[in-house]
């Protein structure tokens, strides 16, 4: 198995402005992210971003960047770009890593790859971890997904789903599990160049979550727990101080 990791790296941000290129113990949390990509099976790690500022941090570390347009309105985008760009086979699989997550195992991120691999009938993969928490259920920031029983998505919500209809949180939490879904993603190349070219559907403009689209449009998405936890990314400047003490630590 194959598998190219391309890392969206944007320098807009209404929270944190500039945040790839934020500094984390004498690191650009780009460099983070990509070294982390490179302890993977990856065969290769590209950054993907449409500011010069990135591009020349990432050339400083010998990293590999590809310049995109300025005009993508998500990651999924900027990837297909990349595919397009490399000319890479329908069949190659992209692994989606995060620009915020500088502390993502890499076997997480094989796991993905190897999983959609091994699921021909799916067009992309990702993953999803136990909800241990009433809050964590009720919080619409975290995203939820219930899959059938080939392990195939079924849907994603920030409601809490499955709803509990007669049992509180607490014992719904001990009795089925419900998942959280965690943002990495691999996709089959021919899936990105299709979803470039779908129309944004309803139930992605009202759950403001991009993945789906691509239920909508009837492709299949993969899910499995991930093998391991995986460190929440940095979203917030919260998050960022918890980061670096991490890293110091």
């Amino acid at each position: 198995m194959s598998f190219t990791i391309v890392i969206p790296a944007r320098f807009a941000s209404s929270r944190l402005p500039g945040k790839p290129l934020l500094n984390i113990a004498d690191k650009p949390m780009v460099q983070y992210v990509y070294e982390q990509a490179l302890k993977s099976d990856a065969e290769k790690v590209i950054v993907a971003t449409d500011d010069d500022r990135i591009v020349d941090a990432v050339r400083s570390f010998d990293g590999e960047v590809c310049m995109t347009s300025s005009g993508h309105v998500s990651g999924t985008d900027r990837i297909q770009e990349v595919a397009e760009q490399y000319r890479l086979d329908s069949e190659h699989i992209v692994v989606n890593v995060q620009g915020d997550e500088p502390l993502i195992p890499p076997k997480v991120i094989n796991q993905v790859a190897y999983n959609l691999s091994c699921n021909t009938q799916a067009a992309a993969a990702t993953l999803s971890e136990p909800i241990r928490q009433a809050a964590d259920f009720n919080n619409p920031n975290v995203v939820k997904v219930v899959a059938d029983r080939h392990q195939m998505a079924l849907y994603f919500s920030r409601s809490g789903i499955p709803f509990p209809r007669d049992k509180n949180v607490e014992q719904l939490l001990e009795y089925v599990s419900p998942q959280r879904h965690i943002g990495v993603y691999a996709y089959r190349v021919s899936l990105l160049h299709r979803f470039v070219e779908w129309e944004a559907t309803t139930l992605e403009q009202i759950e403001h979550l991009e993945q789906l689209r691509i239920l909508s449009y009837g492709a299949k998405i993969h899910i499995e727990e991930s093998c391991e936890p995986v460190p929440g990314g940095v979203d917030t400047p919260e998050d960022l101080v918890r980061l670096r003490a991490e890293v110091i630590s």
